[in-house]
């Protein structure tokens, strides 16, 4: 039996990487699903995943293009029940040589984006007297990197706000979750896999000897936007091979 038939899925970052995973299975569980991107790419791939998908470009750090985001999902398929908050950004460089403008990309897009979508589907699930809330954060968030200080800030941050989140709202039924992924194998992270040393540097310091898959992560979030964790609030779900318990 699908595990998502007749709900509706707004995806952010849908274009690739962990997104696009998440938005497919959730089309294969039955889901009618938002592919939602900056980049218009996503267009291709949501035309791709058949009639149950529809792209809609968003830029997730604007309030104006998040609320025309929601809008146009309820135009579309008349209602929402599960907001996946993946769309992200990184740059790598010490923090002496991070401008103004990168720290408030990352923050902005990593950080405010979940609140302002957040915050535009609320009214909708409290509505409903339910709803499914999943933030993809980071072990980032929890162990911290070097030369990552905005993106270990923002993600540390999403696991802080969906801890606060779920407080606010057990009452009403709505769950709020995060995921944080550890070494995927995404656009984000090919220049690891291209680079020998990077690669092996990196799998050393995952015990399961290898990198993960969006479906790993996808996996995660298909249970978490289930009705089959509907007791599962204010929980951050780790999947990194282990990297972050050694």
């Amino acid at each position: 039996m699908s595990r998502l038939a007749t709900k509706v899925a707004i995806v952010t970052g849908a274009a690739s990487g962990i997104g696009l995973g998440i938005a497919q299975l959730f089309i294969q569980e039955g889901a009618e699903v938002i592919f939602s991107d900056i980049n218009k790419t996503g267009k291709a791939t949501a035309d791709a995943a058949g009639k149950k998908a529809v792209f809609i470009e968003c830029d997730i750090s604007n309030t104006e293009s998040v609320k025309n985001l929601v809008a146009r999902t309820l135009e579309v398929f008349g209602t929402i029940d599960i907001l996946i908050n993946n769309a992200g950004i990184l740059y790598q460089k010490p923090i002496s040589e991070t401008s103004d403008e990168e720290w408030n990309a990352v923050i902005n897009t990593n950080l405010k984006g979940p609140f302002l979508l957040t915050r535009e589907v609320l009214p909708i699930f409290e509505k409903h007297g339910k709803g499914k809330i999943v933030n993809i954060a980071s072990i980032a968030g929890i162990i911290g990197y070097e030369n990552l200080s905005a993106y270990c800030a923002s993600k540390g941050g999403i696991i802080a706000m969906t801890r606060s989140l779920a407080l606010e709202f057990a009452p009403k039924k709505i769950n709020v979750n995060c995921i944080c992924p550890g070494a995927i194998k995404t656009g984000m992270t090919k220049a690891i896999e291209e680079n020998e040393m990077m690669l092996k540097q990196t799998l050393m310091s995952v015990p399961a000897g290898l990198m993960g898959d969006p479906i790993d992560i996808a996996n995660a979030a298909l249970y978490l936007a289930s009705d089959e964790s509907d007791y599962v609030t204010g929980s951050s779900i780790v999947v990194d091979g282990g990297w972050s318990v050694r």
